[in-house]
């Protein structure tokens, strides 16, 4: 279940995309295994990583990404990492996952 949909299920994001680091494929696996952290987006090919998480039982919203969702966002319609975001911190969403 990632922090922004509430969900397990694969979702299409576009969205600019920052290179000024990355992450090693080849130590994806160890991190995820031994640190806890999920690697819950790719790109489009698989290979780089662009949204790392932990799981909600380790943190309430714990969300980092490699491209920039205050390019898209707006008042109205707030980009899905923002609106997640807000919506923990007012208790609308609990560590449990869901609304």
């Amino acid at each position: 279940t990632t922090a922004t949909t509430g969900s397990s299920e694969s979702v299409d994001i576009l969205e600019r995309h920052r290179h000024r680091y990355e992450v090693n494929p080849a130590v994806v696996g160890e991190i995820q295994t031994k640190g806890g952290l999920l690697f819950t987006g790719r790109d489009d090919q698989g290979v780089r990583m662009e949204i790392a998480e932990l799981p909600r039982e380790e943190h309430p919203f714990y969300f980092g990404t490699q491209f920039h969702p205050e390019f898209k966002s707006r008042p109205t319609r707030p980009s899905p990492p923002f609106f997640a975001f807000a919506a923990v911190a007012c208790g609308e969403r609990t560590s449990g996952g869901g609304s």
